[in-house]
């Protein structure tokens, strides 16, 4: 059974940084893609920026030259650093990975519980 733990939200004033972090942890072979997703109320889920296991990230146009994703892959672990955030960052925030449990499966897709972000002075 695989884990995806997510940490590090809460609320943050406006300009504020948070710094969000997911382990994976369980029956894992090999890791091919973390990233974040995020779902403000009454919207549609979406990308926030996502890193391959070979160290290239991807970002959505908002989180350009404002969020950083890093991962460790010794520790299965993503981070998400987020800085000069505003208002309509506020929304649940969630750990997305792209694995393989065992070299005899396919690749899987596993979601974190969510961690809420709230900007708001």
């Amino acid at each position: 059974q695989v884990q995806l733990v997510e940490s590090g939200g809460g609320l943050v004033q406006p300009g504020g940084s948070l710094r969000l972090s997911c382990a994976a942890s369980g029956r894992i072979f090999s890791i091919n893609a973390m990233g974040w997703y995020r779902q403000a109320p009454g919207k549609q889920r979406e990308l926030v920026a996502a890193i391959t296991s070979g160290g290239s990230a991807n970002y959505a146009d908002f989180a350009k030259g404002r969020f950083t994703i890093s991962r460790d892959t010794a520790k299965n672990t993503v981070h998400l650093q987020m800085n000069s955030l505003k208002p309509e960052d506020t929304a649940v925030y969630y750990c997305n990975g792209n694995l393989r449990p065992s070299r005899y499966l396919t690749d899987y897709t596993y979601w974190g519980q969510g961690t809420q972000v709230t900007v708001s002075s």
